[in-house]
């Protein structure tokens, strides 16, 4: 394998460990401010759809540029990559999808947002055992 590949690849998994723990940890400790941050793009109406769209779009992106893996466990962060992309390009072209979304935040449901910050926590967790052992 050429080795700027496993570089490039090595530094978006790196990329990745870092955001998805501050955003798995915030998700799970301040589970209230993200459905407040949902809550106000709501009111914004399309626009505030957009800015989920770009939030998505933004990481999945650089995962599906430069994390092409399709083997082996790091296929998790491929995939997931090309998930958000597939969110952002599905809230950009259907803003009424993406409304009636944040239409499910509330502040009484708010500890809801812990499960998917506890599902980024793990597959930071993964991607930190790929780089520590690959």
């Amino acid at each position: 394998m050429d080795q700027s590949f496993v570089e490039t690849q090595t530094s978006v998994q790196l990329f990745a460990i870092i955001h998805l723990t501050t955003i798995g940890v915030s998700h799970v400790v301040a589970h209230r401010g993200w459905a407040e941050f949902f809550i106000l793009l709501r009111k914004k109406g399309p626009a505030g759809v957009f800015v989920v769209g770009f939030l998505s779009l933004g990481f999945g992106s650089i995962v599906a540029a430069f994390h092409p893996v399709w083997t082996g466990p790091a296929i998790v962060l491929t995939l997931f990559g090309w998930s958000q992309v597939l969110k952002g390009l599905l809230y950009f072209s259907f803003p009424a999808y993406g409304l009636r979304k944040l239409e499910l935040v509330s502040i009484e449901r708010s500890r809801l947002f812990m499960i998917p910050g506890a599902g980024l926590l793990m597959i930071a967790g993964l991607l930190l055992w790929i780089v520590l052992t690959g």
